[in-house]
């Protein structure tokens, strides 16, 4: 970052799975009692959900996808170099998962200079702030909430994050690391 361009965006990116399955957060129940969420689904289905946060802006790049892997990643990251078309450089910092290493994205990186992939030390999610932008999410959205379908949830998703694919303080503040 020191030696990077006047306007370098510094990026964060993670992954989760997305699915339409509630899953019970914290809430009040009588001692000794699991609360239940009332579930009648027919089959469990799951997307994987990618994000990238700009740390300094709030500002998240968001998308679906059917799996995790350097294919669907990859065209996570043609929708970053989109989002950042008018930046000298993009910086992205993420994790160690299997295919952002693989040889096929390496070979796809080399001829897009433009952005640089630096990652985490391995088991460190607490370094990620992306970590933090899928736990509010999902305490808003996921938690303690049954919606029949996925596509139910993702209209959920979008009604949430659409004001977050702007520069907001909200995510700003969710997503501070505060050591």
């Amino acid at each position: 970052m020191l030696e990077s361009p006047p306007g370098t965006v510094l990026l964060f990116e993670d992954e989760c799975s997305f699915s339409n399955t509630a899953g019970v957060g914290y809430n009040w129940s009588p001692k000794g009692a699991q609360p239940a969420v009332v579930c009648k689904q027919r089959k469990q289905e799951r997307l994987t959900l990618m994000g990238s946060l700009n740390y300094e802006t709030g500002q998240a790049t968001v998308d679906f996808h059917e799996k995790g892997n350097q294919a669907s990643f990859r065209k996570h990251i043609r929708r970053v170099l989109r989002a950042y078309r008018d930046s000298p450089k993009i910086i992205m910092v993420l994790d160690n998962v299997r295919y952002h290493h693989a040889k096929a994205l390496k070979s796809w990186l080399s001829r897009h200079p433009k952005i640089d992939l630096v990652y985490l030390p391995p088991y460190s999610p607490n370094l990620n702030p992306v970590e933090r932008m899928w736990w509010y999410m999902r305490k808003r959205i996921t938690h303690n909430r049954f919606l029949k379908t996925l596509d139910e949830r993702k209209a959920e998703f979008w009604k949430m994050f659409s004001r977050f694919l702007e520069p907001n303080d909200e995510l700003t503040r969710v997503c501070e690391i505060d050591y």
